[in-house]
């Protein structure tokens, strides 16, 4: 059977508390440094107690090491490697590949799965990672399912890990220098500016505008929601959701929604799937996925490339699409569609300059509004997005869910007294077969006294008293002549807490978490050496792209066959340089590619992105990859 995990982002602790308590299997943060999120970080602190608590349920806890890392970092770095590996830590992101020889070489107990900013587009590329340590590789978003599938195909046990939902980076993570060349703000490092969703105008190389101050590299949100199955069936065994920097409702609301979706996936096929973690999620809401923050939503490369990926018009947060404007008046209009509103909403719409224009309701009298501030580009006929639902926020923000393990429990008498026999349900023992043999009991001395009448009922409902534990009773069965003695609920209760303490403790003490160990990557030097890793063209044109700033890592370039050893883009930029590979191509998003049904263009190539600030970026299109490059001129 395949286990299917789900991966969350956690922001911070309460984020990642939220996640696992919606349905998480896994979840993804940052530590102090070194994050390809600088602003998300974390103390190990936080880290070991949100471990603690995730291993409860036999979930894991990821934490994010993926930034490229300077000669006067290494130490400092791997000192932090050792501390989330003495607290639990159940994995690292990695990037840096000097980092990566440097944990292999201290053979320190934890996983390596690479980053996504490490490229992964290709069967060898994960050939290699895997006979260089990685236990997981971190899939480039631009792949469909059937490139997927290949790759599994290729290395099938290799953990693949895909990206289901959220912001999608316009280039390849991990080879993008578009932030560090304008800004000095290296993406590779953490501090991305976000280039690709600032407003361009495209220009010919006659200098005519074929486009003015559209945000042409500003791509929709991803979401995957409908096509976990057929990724499951490619080979994919973790989903990931982005948004490290997202708040707790955020991740309340997308978790619950996908956690709910793989419950579906796994109960229609029998046998096949099941979760990665253990416990019952109850929900105390309707998740949905329009509610929350989105740019519009894609399903991107998944079936193959489609039209409508980018958002031209604004890169901002459209949210649900509630209707038209109908009918105006000076401080009020009504809105035809079917949506209810609440004080306090927050609406946009595109306005006549193809912005997005934003206002606050200040009354809502069943369709008809009334803004804080009528906004004055609005007019009949105009459709109406909501980014901001007051009543969803607020069920968001109280209990939307509980996550409970079942267990069962055996009551008996013993010569003296009674026992409470308490152990995780089948289920559960199915799931991690260490924990068949795991129980916690206790016993009392109690003197044997005929009851008046039987006991059943009482013992069901005190061992159910489970109060703020994590567990909640399954099966109760009753033993012997436990049913027709007398036994007080306060000694049931104290025997109940008794069984769970135990419990709880021999669970902890097997690490269970831990039971799945990941398949042992090959780490044959002979192997390695028979993989070339120029992996597409460009990196052999550009070898800044094996992005090498440390000692270390010039040092594991240098034992690669086929690599060419040069600094990374952050420590030397070349002249006209390659900052950005994309499967965006702005040919066929525009309607201009012939050999998929555009019409021709009349423009002279070589076509170029221009900033406010005169700024340009020359385009390449590789008609034969169906990729699109952006050169810093």
């Amino acid at each position: 059977m395949k286990t299917l995990e789900l991966l969350a982002p956690a922001k911070n602790i309460e984020c990642g508390i939220a996640a696992i308590d919606s349905g998480a299997d896994a979840v993804y943060i940052g530590a102090s440094h070194f994050g390809a999120r600088a602003a998300a970080g974390n103390s190990t602190d936080d880290i070991a107690k949100l471990c603690d608590y995730a291993h409860q349920f036999g979930a894991k806890v990821h934490v994010t090491v993926n930034t490229i890392i300077y000669d006067n970092e290494i130490d400092e770095t791997m000192k932090l490697v050792r501390q989330l590996s003495d607290i639990g830590v159940d994995a690292l992101l990695v990037q840096d590949m000097g980092l990566l020889s440097l944990i292999r070489k201290e053979q320190l107990p934890i996983s390596l799965h690479a980053s996504t900013q490490c490229d992964t587009r290709t069967a060898g590329k994960v050939r290699w990672l895997q006979s260089i340590g990685f236990e997981r590789a971190v899939l480039a978003r631009e792949l469909s399912a059937e490139e997927i599938a290949e790759i599994h195909k290729d290395v099938p046990d290799m953990e693949l890990e895909v990206f289901v939902h959220g912001a999608l980076c316009v280039s390849y993570s991990g080879i993008c220098y578009a932030s560090q060349h304008c800004f000095g703000r290296s993406a590779n490092r953490g501090e991305c500016a976000q280039f690709c969703r600032l407003k361009f105008d495209l220009k010919d190389a006659d200098g005519q505008t074929i486009e003015h101050g559209r945000h042409l590299l500003s791509l929709k949100d991803m979401c995957q929601i409908d096509n976990l199955e057929t990724l499951a069936d490619a080979g994919a065994c973790a989903f990931k959701i982005e948004g490290r920097l997202k708040d707790v409702g955020y991740v309340k609301n997308v978790v619950s929604a996908y956690s709910q979706k793989l419950n579906e996936i796994i109960e229609k096929n029998p046998g096949k799937y099941c979760r990665e973690s253990i416990g019952r999620v109850k929900y105390f809401f309707s998740p949905s996925l329009r509610k929350t923050f989105n740019r519009g939503y894609t399903t991107y490369f998944i079936n193959g490339r489609q039209p409508d990926i980018f958002s031209p018009d604004t890169p901002k947060a459209l949210g649900e699409f509630v209707g038209h404007v109908k009918e105006i008046r000076r401080d009020s209009f009504n809105v035809a569609g079917t949506a209810s509103f609440s004080n306090g909403d927050g609406l946009c719409f595109i306005n006549k300059d193809h912005e997005l224009e934003g206002f606050r309701v200040n009354r809502a009298v069943g369709n008809r509004l009334y803004p804080f501030k009528m906004p004055h580009d609005i007019k009949p006929g105009t459709g109406l997005y909501r980014n901001n639902d007051q009543s969803f926020e607020k069920i968001l923000n109280g209990k939307t869910s509980e996550r409970r393990i079942p267990v069962d429990f055996i009551v008996d008498t013993t010569a003296d007294g009674f026992s409470i026999k308490a152990m995780p349900g089948e289920e559960i023992q199915e799931h991690f077969s260490v924990l068949k043999d795991c129980y916690g009991r206790a016993k009392a001395v109690f003197a044997h006294q005929e009851a008046k009448k039987p006991q059943s009922e009482n013992i069901k409902r005190q061992l159910s008293k489970l109060g703020n534990t994590i567990f909640e009773a399954n099966n109760i069965n009753i033993a012997g002549d436990a049913d027709r003695l007398f036994i007080p609920s306060s000694l049931l209760a104290e025997l109940r807490r008794g069984a769970i303490d135990n419990l709880t403790a021999e669970m902890q003490k097997l690490a269970f978490w831990k039971a799945k160990k990941p398949i042992s990557p090959d780490n044959d030097r002979h192997l390695r050496e028979q993989i070339d890793i120029t992996w597409q063209p460009e990196y052999s044109r550009f070898p800044y792209l094996y992005n090498i700033s440390n000692r270390e890592t010039e040092k594991f370039y240098n034992e690669q066959k086929g690599a060419e050893v040069q600094p990374a883009f952050e420590i030397k930029e070349p002249a006209k340089a390659l900052i950005m590979q994309c499967r965006h191509c702005l040919r066929y998003s525009l309607g201009y590619c012939v050999r998929r049904g555009g019409k021709r263009p009349e423009w002279h190539e070589p076509l170029s992105l221009q900033l406010p600030d005169g700024r340009r970026f020359r385009l390449e299109f590789k008609c034969d990859e169906c990729q699109m490059n952006i050169y810093a001129e």
